[in-house]
């Protein structure tokens, strides 16, 4: 299991695993309920590399990230480990 700590948005933590390159059982701690179920119910099962090249970027509002561009984040530095 994964755990990343976020930055600069509403959630507090990310936690994650990655099974054969794939992302499983994301849960974002914090934040708003519906968007994190489903930014996490939408990357289950997905390519790590697929899923950081969709959400790296996205912005929430005037903030430099969000959420999605949070979870990005996490999976590049878990990508490296």
């Amino acid at each position: 299991m994964y755990r990343y700590k976020t930055s600069g948005v509403c959630s507090s933590q990310i936690d994650f695993d990655i099974v054969d390159h794939k992302i499983t059982h994301v849960t974002f701690h914090g934040g708003c309920n519906g968007n994190t179920q489903g930014i996490s119910l939408l990357v289950e099962g997905m390519d790590v590399d697929d899923a950081i090249s969709r959400l790296k970027g996205v912005r929430c509002g005037g903030k430099g990230t969000s959420c999605p561009d949070q979870l990005a984040r996490a999976l590049e530095q878990a990508a490296k480990q």
